[in-house]
């Protein structure tokens, strides 16, 4: 009985905690690149290292730039400038960026320490010849604690690509014809390795079906999160038990393990303001997104969002 008591207590305390689960924007929190007032034509992710530095990607020469823990700018990478998706992760050997590259060089993945230094790359003729023979539009990565790196081709018919640690292929599984509650991938923006569950699974944004579930690290057993209510989700992160997406249509929100939506932040319904690039500067709206693209918390559980937009713009909310 007291067992029992205990387990109900814990459960109406963690119910309590999600129920009062709050952030606060902080205001105009980056400082752009000396010389611009923006920080350049925004269409891809934004991660956080362990020593709290801030890495956007920017469609421009240097494609990634970073900065302080205070917001502020401190350098560019020397990258490609269509680096669409990409995830900083901490290995053995290391700790590394991971990317897919858009449009310089068509279904190219890199890996690279983080001052840019590219250390591996998979090209497209890595990739199985059936995926292959059509343009690969890569659009995110992730790797698992063994090092095996996934890759999605949510531009393309969202393959999504499995290589071993040496880019070695080992499978290929989503794409249109592998069903998922009757319907085929489409637009997988983004996938992500889900710690939180042991064994990880694999979370997929199928922003084209307006959906997001979960894989084994196989590509079997689906198991859907959400299929309804959503606004495209696009991005994703985790800390503790936690999920933040990134909904291009005008919304960013906190989900709970269980698959429970627990906070909502920055929602835009104003007509012509989402899911484009084109908002200009003069018409944002302090806490109000346009259209979240990238998403990452920070190791305090702040939630940093980067926008599809031709100017660049980040916001951040810090948990109360």
């Amino acid at each position: 009985m007291k067992t029992l008591r205990l387990f109900g207590c814990l459960v109406l305390g963690l119910a309590a905690q999600a129920q009062e689960l709050k952030y606060e924007i902080v205001p105009d929190f980056i400082t752009p690149p000396p010389g611009k007032t923006t920080i350049g034509n925004g269409h891809g992710e934004i991660a956080v290292d362990s020593k709290g530095l801030i890495y956007v990607s920017v469609q421009e020469a240097a494609g990634i730039q970073v900065y302080g823990t205070d917001g502020k700018f401190i350098k560019a990478l020397p990258l490609p400038k269509s680096i669409h998706g990409f995830v900083i992760r901490k290995t053995e050997d290391g700790e590394f960026i991971y990317a897919t590259i858009l449009n310089e060089k068509e279904g190219s993945f890199i890996k690279c320490q983080l001052d840019g230094k590219i250390v591996m790359e998979i090209k497209k003729s890595a990739f199985p010849a059936e995926q292959a023979k059509e343009p690969l539009k890569l659009t995110n990565c992730d790797v698992a604690d063994n090092g095996d790196i996934y890759i999605v081709d949510g531009y393309g018919k969202s393959w999504i690509f499995q290589f071993d640690k040496t880019g070695k292929f080992i499978r290929v599984f989503g794409g249109p014809n592998q069903l998922v509650n009757n319907k085929g991938f489409k637009n997988t923006h983004k996938i992500f390795v889900d710690h939180r569950f042991s064994p990880a699974r694999l979370l997929c944004l199928d922003r084209g079906n307006n959906r997001m579930f979960h894989l084994d690290l196989d590509g079997t057993n689906p198991q859907m999160i959400a299929d309804t209510g959503l606004r495209n989700p696009s991005s994703a992160s985790f800390h503790g038990d936690l999920m933040c997406v990134a909904e291009i249509a005008g919304r960013v929100s906190v989900w709970n393990k269980a698959g429970k939506m627990v906070a909502s932040l920055g929602v835009n319904d104003t007509k012509g303001q989402t899911n484009t690039p084109g908002v200009k500067p003069a018409d944002w709206r302090t806490g109000v997104v346009t259209s979240p693209h990238g998403i990452t918390f920070d190791a305090k559980g702040n939630i940093l969002e980067t926008e599809w937009n031709q100017y660049g713009r980040v916001l951040r909310w810090d948990v109360k």
